[in-house]
């Protein structure tokens, strides 16, 4: 049986003005914790938009894009592409 595919994605609080990078297999039941404060990382930032999610054939890849995301280059890449998707260029 095939493995269901995994996302990395980003999400952003204008709250407090900035994003969230994780991993999952489920990113509409992820994305619903995030936003009913069951996550001690994103509950402060309530209500999160989701800003940019891509697939993987995989976990392992999925959480390598996602330590990608948190490296400094990475973390660029993740500014701008919520910035795009927001409007805010």
């Amino acid at each position: 049986m095939p493995e269901a595919p995994f996302y990395t994605y980003v999400l952003y609080s204008a709250k407090l003005k900035r994003c969230y990078t994780g991993s999952t297999n489920d990113l509409r039941a992820r994305l619903h914790r995030h936003n009913t404060g069951q996550g001690p990382a994103t509950k402060a930032g309530v209500p999160w938009v989701l800003v940019h999610c891509e697939p993987h054939p995989n976990r392992s890849e999925a959480t390598k894009r996602e330590m990608y995301f948190k490296t400094g280059k990475g973390r660029d890449e993740v500014r701008q592409r919520a910035r795009a998707q927001l409007g805010l260029d």
